[in-house]
């Protein structure tokens, strides 16, 4: 059996634009200097409360208040959200591909809460295709390995079997940490240089590549 687990916001969803501006209207009310958007690609894919540390939040205290504060803008912003929150293309038919194919589960390990997961999945009409979802709400923040020790525990998978795509070090840091394979995506929010060096065992540049380059990292 193959488990195949995905990263969200820059690997199957593109959320920069969004996620970048509520984190300036949070730390412009928290009275800090607002990050700038290159400043918040660093960042996205870890838990909240850790990234508001490493955008410059004082203590573990401030980055939780802010954290929730980050949450009321998102869940305020949605109404007119619509159309921003799109699937990279490519995602749909990738997912519905390996989704149907004998021997393979698909999962999800990100650092968006599990609420924010199941509007998403359910928004663009994949929340079948997973078998288990990893975020936060229950495991420590990437790169930590929690979530992919996790996902293989409630699976069965073993780790040689298992691989994780993402966009950023911290995924490919994750998988690593875990004993996983890692496969780097161009499309998302960090350089592909710096995924390689975070020990990206594949660099895919289109959706259309992902289904072989998962064969040949699994059936190795």
């Amino acid at each position: 059996m193959k488990l195949v687990m995905f990263d969200m916001d820059g690997t199957l969803i593109d959320t920069q634009a969004l996620i970048s501006e509520h984190m300036a209207t949070t730390f412009a009310q928290a009275g800090l200097t607002p990050p700038t958007p290159t400043d918040v690609r660093r960042i996205i894919g870890l838990s909240l409360p850790e990234a508001m540390l490493a955008l410059g939040a004082a203590d573990a205290e401030q980055a939780a208040q802010m954290s929730e504060s980050y949450r009321a803008h998102y869940r305020a912003s949605l109404v007119r959200a619509e159309g921003r929150e799109g699937l990279f293309p490519g995602a749909r038919e990738a997912l519905d591909l390996l989704r149907d194919r004998a021997g393979t589960l698909l999962g999800i390990a990100t650092g968006k809460g599990l609420n924010g997961v199941h509007r998403l999945t359910e928004l663009h009409g994949i929340a079948r295709h997973f078998v288990t979802l990893q975020t936060p709400d229950n495991n420590p923040s990437k790169p930590h390995p929690g979530m992919m020790l996790r996902a293989m525990e409630e699976t069965g998978a073993d780790r040689q079997r298992t691989v994780i795509i993402g966009d950023t070090v911290f995924d490919m840091e994750m998988g690593k940490a875990a004993g996983t394979k890692t496969i780097g995506v161009s499309w998302g929010y960090h350089d592909v240089r710096d995924l390689r060096k975070a020990g990206a065992d594949v660099l895919v540049e289109d959706y259309a590549d992902l289904p072989a380059a998962i064969d040949d990292l699994l059936e190795t």
